[in-house]
């Protein structure tokens, strides 16, 4: 299993929201070059980085520290919010970021996001299907639209997408575990994805339970920062 440790961006600064609230808001102390530096020393190389004004915006916003974390050696940016256009998605990758993560585009503009698999191909681009009682939801969570994951992931299978992260919003910085029956679900009915598991990590033990269940990615995020899980468990 492939774990990738999350940082969420407001202002240049880490911080983890609850729900996906930005009223909820919690920010710490290090910062996103110290965070990445220390993942990568630990032999986590693949992060997975948060836009958070980005999605709010609607375009990348913290594009500088994205330059700044993708110089790190050793470093693999995966990088999501506020990509909503081709330039957006090109700065990014200009900026450094290894992998983009679209959501709203794909639900929204599923023709944009179909021409971004073929150009670009499925090794970079990753859905991000974020859902919120059992429907999608995009531009930061803040809007739901009339499709269902499994119809989301089904438009662009053909092209060989091949990397899907799912949020489940209600779990997300909770540190109440995981949606485990929604990625089971989805990881036997779409065995050629990799599904990402996102939201709700709080242990060493979710994180075991999933890899047993044949999941092969989960993102963690709060549990490293409020201490639950020490960067050692994760290598």
């Amino acid at each position: 299993m492939m774990i990738l440790p999350a940082i969420d961006l407001i202002g240049g600064r880490c911080v983890r929201l609850s729900q996906g609230d930005y009223e909820q808001k919690k920010q710490y102390d290090a910062s996103p070059l110290e965070m990445v530096e220390a993942y990568v020393r630990h032999g986590l190389r693949r992060i997975h980085v948060v836009d958070l004004d980005g999605a709010k915006a609607s375009r990348p916003a913290n594009l500088d520290t994205l330059r700044q974390i993708a110089a790190v050696e050793g470093a693999e940016i995966e990088w999501g919010g506020g990509i909503k256009s081709a330039d957006a998605l090109n700065q990014v990758f200009d900026a450094g970021a290894r992998y983009a993560v679209v959501g709203s585009v794909a639900a929204r503009q599923p023709e944009l996001f179909e021409e971004w698999l073929q150009e670009f191909g499925a090794e970079r681009m990753v859905l991000g299907a974020d859902v919120k009682g059992g429907r999608v939801s995009v531009n930061g969570w803040r809007e739901e639209v009339d499709l269902t994951i499994d119809q989301l992931i089904d438009r662009f299978l053909p092209l060989g997408l091949n990397q899907v992260i799912c949020t489940e919003i209600s779990r997300d910085g909770m540190l109440q575990g995981p949606a485990t029956e929604l990625y089971v679900r989805l990881q036997k009915k779409y065995p050629t994805i990799d599904i990402t598991v996102s939201g709700g990590i709080s242990s060493r033990a979710d994180i075991d339970q999933l890899r047993q269940l044949g999941l092969r990615k989960v993102i963690v995020g709060k549990a490293i920062y409020e201490g639950r899980i020490k960067l050692e468990e994760l290598c």
